[in-house]
């Protein structure tokens, strides 16, 4: 009990004051906090994500709501509606949600820091990421990549360009089947590839930051200006933990609506339900959201590496099998 104890009182300290760090940060370059709902009639769409529903009826208001409401995967349809509407540079710092997703670095719910930065392109968001996560970590400096060099310089091979039947069989050294059943899906075979061959040994002592992801993986973000067949989309890792994900922010809406309409067509395929399209949010596209990039990042991931822990269970008051 007296061990319970003081690991209890160790991480509530330990996570309340990460959590003040990160909002002075914030606050001192000109941020404004915002609490967006946690639930919403609408989500984001994203081929691997799955939001988790909530049944209209279940809140009591009127025959009027939509027969389903989701737990939020990410702030950002109600952020980018607010920087729409008018919002300066904004963060928010509060909990997410994501169906089926419980493992080592991963917790059903969870608390997500993610920002939008007005005017600012892909190079100053990099910056900006690898300085917070130099100040937070107490590291010195961060190194920036290119995913397709790290691609060349570790498995020898294009990312884009190269072969499928390559792909496959340097995933069949790890999982034979895995590989035969990912088939022809390049995202799928890269993915292997990377998360067994280059995450974990990206970041190792000095924080990375890894950008110009291919445009099929391109989620949000616009058409890299320095590479037209890559995305301008930018990940952190540390000691091998992926940390944020950004974006140079794609705001067409027509663009959008037919990347959530393929995220719909292959979630289909892959035997995933199909979500709604997110009207609301394509709505304040269409009146239009100003130049800016984001970052979406996972504060309980940051503990866990800051504090040399191995499961995010360790930074957990309760993880989802005891909440």
């Amino acid at each position: 009990m007296n061990d319970r104890r003081e690991q209890l009182r160790w991480m509530i300290g330990q996570r309340a004051e990460l959590l003040r760090e990160l909002r002075v940060w914030f606050d001192g370059r000109g941020f404004c906090e915002v609490q967006p709902a946690c639930l919403s009639r609408e989500c984001i769409i994203d081929v691997h994500i799955d939001p988790i529903p909530v049944h209209g009826d279940q809140l009591r208001l009127s025959d009027s709501v939509p027969d389903r409401y989701f737990l939020q995967t990410s702030p950002e349809a109600a952020m980018k509606r607010l920087l729409a509407e008018g919002a300066p540079s904004i963060y928010s710092l509060g909990p997410t949600f994501r169906g089926g997703e419980r493992g080592a670095e991963h917790n059903i719910e969870f608390t997500m820091l993610e920002w939008y930065e007005l005017s600012a392109g892909i190079d100053e968001e990099v910056q900006r990421l690898g300085q917070l996560a130099c100040d937070i970590l107490g590291r010195e400096g961060f190194d920036e990549r290119n995913y397709r060099t790290l691609f060349q310089e570790h498995l020898g091979f294009d990312p884009i360009h190269g072969e499928l039947k390559h792909l496959a069989e340097c995933v069949a050294q790890f999982d034979e089947g895995l590989a035969t059943s990912l088939g022809s899906d390049r995202d799928g075979l890269l993915e292997t590839l990377w998360s067994q061959s280059i995450q974990p040994k990206l970041g190792i002592g000095r924080p990375i930051v890894v950008r110009n992801y291919p445009l099929s993986q391109a989620a949000l973000a616009r058409v890299a200006d320095d590479d037209t067949e890559c995305a301008a989309r930018f990940e952190l890792f540390v000691d091998g933990v992926e940390l944020a994900n950004g974006y140079h922010e794609l705001g067409d809406a027509e663009i959008l609506r037919e990347r959530f309409e393929d995220a719909n067509r292959q979630r289909e395929q892959i035997g995933k339900e199909t979500l709604p399209l997110p009207e609301q949010f394509l709505r304040a596209m269409e009146i239009g959201l100003p130049p800016c990039s984001g970052v979406a990042l996972g504060v309980d991931r940051l503990l866990m590496v800051r504090t040399g822990r191995d499961s995010i269970a360790d930074v957990l008051p309760y993880p989802i099998e005891f909440a």
